[in-house]
């Protein structure tokens, strides 16, 4: 038999202080097993007791934002040390890999026939819409970057250069275009970036800003015309430069930057933009160069571009895109580097002109180049659109002539090997020339 058992009771100040206790180190203990070990607390009040904890984890995001992991969670986590490294975040839209597409000149002047035609075209919709069609829209907003030659300055202001055959100004408003085709990244290194004077250029340089497009190859003075802009992702840091060659001469119409005024970053002389390749190659995984080279309306390559190429790939260039002739110009590998030599005309004229989207598949941990392919398009009543069928294998194989020393599949893909190579290793099956493998797609 039981008996009643009749407990002692604590005075109410001490059920009081009791209680207040017991809650306060069940939420410490609670807090504790959802933060997890690798939360920072310094340390917690509980019932007027401060409790310290004795190893001081490393900081996290600040408040609201999400945890940085790999390679470069650090850098993704500062915000301040991306502005300062003139850094963008790259969140890859498939798993495992990244996509990089480039395209030649764009011109946005209503005084010329692209704008005129689009306009009319458009009937007050989308003018992207009516300068492009939608297999080809699809691939440039769908690129993880994508990137552009603009080839004209955004401003209302200034004056045409003298005796300049053809100077170019779109209304600044026009920027807009450039997020709405998907472009993440523009080209100022060409000869029309001064087209209507300093004031035109630092305009451009003022509406990009305010679009929020980054732009290489130009700046208010040396330095900024010669900064990489980077785009990062949790494990691949990639840069992007720009230069022109263009204006082959010691007074060019197109300003070169100086340590104190506008302009572009000009490469006649090759040294200093060599040096700018080496110092990005230093802190990233892959460079692209994109170079303003060549001569107009000819598919053979000039002595420029034959010297130039090879430097830029061995300075840790990982791809070559060149522009200028408005044409299309040949592909080949340096080493392990691709360069093609020209993109030709995006939309930018009224020409009947066959053209492409270069596509770049790079690996998502690496960073190393995956896939090279070369996406015939053709510009046509001021409209860019992809090819299919006859038309595809007809420029593939126009590229496939200038290209000797590499192989085009009928997807356009591109291989760091020669039919002759194929041929002789034929016996070993399915075999490929062992040095070149590395970049046959997956």
């Amino acid at each position: 038999m039981r008996e009643g058992r009749r407990r002692r009771r604590l005075p109410l100040p001490g059920i009081i202080v009791f209680l207040a206790a017991s809650v306060g180190v069940t939420l410490l203990l609670t807090g504790w097993t959802v933060l997890g070990e690798g939360a920072e607390l310094e340390s917690v009040q509980v019932t007027g007791v401060t409790i310290i904890q004795e190893e001081k984890e490393e900081a996290g995001p600040a408040e609201g934002g999400a945890l940085a992991e790999g390679k470069y969670a650090e850098l993704l986590s500062d915000p301040a040390l991306m502005a300062a490294q003139n850094a963008f975040p790259l969140v890859p839209a498939k798993e495992g890999e990244i996509t990089l597409a480039f395209a030649g000149d764009i011109l946005f002047d209503d005084s010329y026939s692209i704008m005129v035609r689009m306009k009319s075209r458009a009937g007050g919709g989308s003018l992207v819409e009516a300068g492009f069609d939608p297999a080809i829209l699809e691939e440039m907003r769908g690129a993880d970057l994508f990137m552009v030659n603009n080839e004209f300055t955004y401003t209302k202001r200034g004056t045409p250069t003298a005796g300049k055959a053809f100077t170019f100004r779109a209304d600044p408003a026009h920027a807009s275009l450039l997020s709405e085709m998907g472009a993440d990244l523009v080209s100022l290194a060409n000869n029309h970036a001064y087209d209507y004077g300093e004031i035109s250029l630092l305009d451009t340089l003022d509406t990009l800003a305010a679009a929020g497009i980054p732009w290489v190859g130009a700046g208010r003075n040396l330095a900024e015309a010669v900064r990489p802009v980077y785009f990062v992702s949790e494990n691949v840091k990639i840069a992007f430069l720009s230069a022109t060659q263009i204006e082959r001469m010691d007074n060019p119409d197109t300003k070169g930057a100086t340590e104190s005024s506008p302009g572009v970053f000009r490469c006649r002389d090759v040294d200093l933009l060599l040096s700018e390749i080496q110092k990005a190659k230093a802190v990233s995984d892959f460079v692209v160069v994109y170079v303003h080279w060549g001569t107009e309306s000819t598919t053979e390559l000039d002595w420029a571009q034959k010297e130039q190429a090879p430097l830029i790939a061995q300075a840790g260039a990982d791809l070559i895109i060149g522009d200028h002739p408005h044409v299309l110009q040949g592909i080949e590998f340096i080493g392990d580097t691709p360069v093609i030599y020209s993109v030709g005309n995006f939309l930018f004229n009224s020409r009947t002109q066959d053209t492409c989207l270069v596509e770049v598949t790079l690996d998502a941990q690496t960073g190393q180049l995956a896939s090279f392919r070369f996406l015939p398009a053709i510009q046509k009543d001021c409209r860019t659109s992809l090819l299919a069928g006859e038309e595809k294998a007809r420029v593939i194989g126009h590229m496939q002539s200038l290209s000797p020393e590499v192989t085009i599949d009928a997807e356009g893909f591109v291989y760091p090997w020669t039919a002759q190579d194929v041929q002789g290793v034929a016996s070993q099956a399915g075999a490929v020339p062992a040095a070149r493998k590395r970049s046959v797609p997956a």
